[in-house]
């Protein structure tokens, strides 16, 4: 009860910070703000804090405090999620609304965001325009007449919309100080949000870089005006750098670009450093306190994810599949807990020491305690050069293969397993995307033999495959399939296989056949002291947050009063906006290297305590013979040369798994996504109460 308590005034305490920090940014371009916040930095600026610590304490404190006081609230957030009626209501607004190939799939609660922050950035730019419009005059010194000189005006409103959408730009791709986790946003579904800003704030510079351009070439003046590196102000050179740099970002993130060379994507992507510096030094230190909360925190998470990938770890054993499909089993800390559909960023130093990727975890920490397996297609480069060097290890010597050093970092997931509240789940699946269910499924079976729950929901598991072989990608599931009957585990599988023909075959004979032909590698262990601890708990992480925070401030008033005396007499025009910027730079890289020592010491205590990892080596998972699968009973279809028809299979869940209440979780390709979400937007559109409510929600196995 008093954990329920704590977790509603939190709940409001964070609501509160928001509405404050939205309605500051909503107040912003006003007059009556540049008018009070003018005379507030002329008050702050004779004291010990000056106009930067107010600055600091406006922008930077609230979205800090959101994320220590949301960091909390995840900590107290139990595991196992409460089932409560009127859940309907709420599935409404998740459910899919706009279902289309170019937009994807977006629900109602996405569009009415979108629709906010796009009247928030047409507030900002109609209040500023409208007011720079009423005190226009000619401009003597440039040349320009009326009609140039509000077309600059609106170019450089457009520069303030960037800005803005800068600020919240790096907020999706936090992972161990996700501040979208707070709302159940996962970082793999965040990425989307990412994509958008980015997009819209490229799209508003790029249109302010140009307009400018365009107005200096009209007035002749653009030889004099795009080279200038001024002492104060304005720096112009660092715009045009900052511009193009995040063009470039942006073209080889896109997907055309991404998916085919991803390596050049993930490179590129880095000149994000050089994008925020020369920002900081084109738009000044007044305008970057307003997009630095962002970038604090993207730096602090950073700093942590790179010492909780350390040291590295070995793959213990090694599963290779007909289909090119890898599964590598790593050690885990006992202790380490995840939920179903968690994520594991990998690097192989041999293959690339500077390239991470994502994985589903397949396993469930309530299974197995010392170790954890994710699944891997091969289809990339990287894919292909970690197949290459398991098949190379195995065939180089069968008794002694060396461990595969690697590093991990995660796991990432859901606080809570929202799933369990519904009375049954349709699992939707194509390819490699069974990976995220697999876990749900070994979690459900765990809870199932512990007695945990009262209530586990109905299962039924469709996967979609090119080929007979991809079966075999069901293999950590097969004591499932194999050994329970439907009515005890609560689980129908239905697979499709649209691209071979067979007949007379039966789930668990494809199933049996092809798992026989998986390849088992066990390597030497004995060189890896180290298994997965995953991530610090959210309190330290909550801990590290406040002590950045404020030695951010302390170091930012003690560089300023030493690199800038005499605050009284001295005005902005007079101190170089560099020697400025310079400060903030310096404040953070300090703070960096000051807090580093926190996590590192937790690291190390972590460390210290741990045994080193123990595991058996890998065998056959299925020990049933052939005349066995035939003999058993099969409940589970198979269907050869076919695609799932989804309007079929929505229409005669209720009856063959029952419920009212049903979750449809879906991951593969996405025209398999927008199949199910317009069945499930169709499903609860109308106005008519519908016998079962279908709840839609995508899983992304690929960033």
């Amino acid at each position: 009860m008093a954990r329920t308590t704590l977790l509603a005034v939190l709940k409001v305490l964070m609501a509160l910070i928001f509405a404050a920090w939205v309605s500051l940014w909503l107040i912003k371009p006003t007059q009556f703000w540049t008018r009070e916040w003018k005379a507030a930095e002329d008050l702050a600026r004779p004291t010990l804090f000056g106009y930067y610590g107010l600055n600091f304490s406006v922008y930077i404190f609230p979205l800090f405090t959101l994320a220590i006081i949301g960091s909390i609230y995840l900590n107290l957030k139990p595991r196992e999620p409460i089932r409560r009626k009127g859940r309907r209501v709420l599935a409404g607004f998740s459910n899919p609304l706009v279902v289309n190939s170019l937009l994807g799939i977006l629900s109602s609660i996405e569009i009415v965001a979108v629709f906010l922050f796009m009247l928030f950035l047409a507030w900002t730019f109609y209040v500023r325009i409208s007011s720079d419009f009423k005190k226009l005059k000619p401009d003597k010194a440039l040349k320009l007449n009326l009609w140039q000189l509000k077309y600059l005006r609106v170019a450089t409103r457009f520069g303030l919309l960037a800005e803005a959408c800068l600020a919240f730009l790096l907020l999706p791709v936090l992972r161990g100080l996700a501040v979208f986790r707070i709302l159940g946003i996962q970082f793999e579904a965040s990425i989307r949000y990412h994509i958008w800003l980015g997009t819209t704030m490229l799209f508003c510079a790029t249109f302010h870089g140009v307009s400018t351009l365009f107005i200096w070439g009209v007035s002749h003046y653009i030889q004099d005006e795009m080279w200038k590196w001024q002492n104060t102000g304005r720096i112009y050179l660092a715009g045009e750098i900052c511009l193009l740099t995040g063009l470039v970002i942006w073209i080889t993130a896109l997907p055309q670009i991404r998916r085919r060379q991803f390596e050049i994507f993930y490179y590129t992507h880095h000149l994000y450093m050089v994008f925020l510096l020369f920002f900081l030094f084109h738009a000044g230190d007044r305008h970057f306190y307003t997009v630095f909360p962002g970038i604090f925190l993207f730096g602090l998470d950073k700093l942590l994810r790179i010492i909780q990938s350390r040291p590295e770890t070995c793959i213990l054993s090694a599963r290779v599949f007909p289909s090119k499909a890898i599964e590598l089993i790593l050690p885990k800390d006992p202790g380490l807990k995840y939920t179903p559909t968690s994520v594991l960023f990998l690097k192989v130093p041999s293959i690339s020491k500077y390239q991470w990727h994502s994985f589903s975890i397949i396993s469930s920490s309530s299974v197995d305690a010392n170790s954890m397996s994710i699944l891997i297609k091969s289809e990339g480069s990287w894919t292909s050069s970690l197949l290459n060097l398991i098949q190379t290890e195995q065939k180089s010597d069968a008794d002694h293969m060396k461990c595969i050093p690697v590093a991990a970092e995660g796991p990432y997931g859901p606080a809570s397993m929202d799933f369990l509240r519904y009375d049954s789940l349709l699992l939707v699946a194509g390819g490699i995307g069974i990976t995220p269910f697999l876990s749900i499924l070994q979690e459900l079976v765990a809870a199932q033999n512990s007695g945990r729950y009262k209530f586990l929901p109905k299962i039924q598991l469709i996967f979609a495959v090119k080929k007979v072989q991809d079966i075999c990608l069901l293999n950590s599931i097969s004591p499932l399939i194999f050994n329970q009957p439907v009515e005890k585990c609560h689980l129908k599988v239905k697979v499709y296989v649209t691209q071979e023909e067979q007949s007379g075959v039966t789930v668990r004979e494809a199933l049996l056949y092809e798992s026989s032909r998986v390849q088992t590698v066990n390597f030497d262990i004995k060189s890896s002291n180290h298994a997965i601890t995953g991530l610090e708990s959210p309190l330290w992480m909550a801990a590290v947050a406040g002590i950045s925070c404020i030695l951010f401030l302390i170091f930012l008033i003690i560089f300023n009063h030493i690199f800038i005396p005499s605050q009284e007499k001295a005005t902005k025009g007079k101190t170089p906006s560099l020697v400025v910027d310079l400060l903030i730079i310096c404040s953070f890289i300090a703070v960096l290297i000051c807090i580093i020592f926190v996590p590192l010491f937790i690291r190390w205590r972590r460390l210290k305590k741990q045994n080193p990892p123990v595991f058996r080596k890998q065998g056959k998972v299925l020990e049933i013979s052939p005349a066995e699968a035939r003999d058993a009973l099969e409940e589970h279809e198979i269907h050869f040369r076919r695609r799932p028809n989804f309007e079929e299979i929505f229409a005669k869940f209720p009856n063959e798994i029952g419920g009212s209440d049903i979750g449809v979780l879906v991951c593969g390709p996405e025209a398999m996504k927008e199949s199910v979400a317009s069945i499930c937007q169709h499903k609860c559109g109308g106005l008519k109460a519908q016998k079962a409510n279908f709840s839609f929600h995508s899983l992304s196995f690929a960033l």
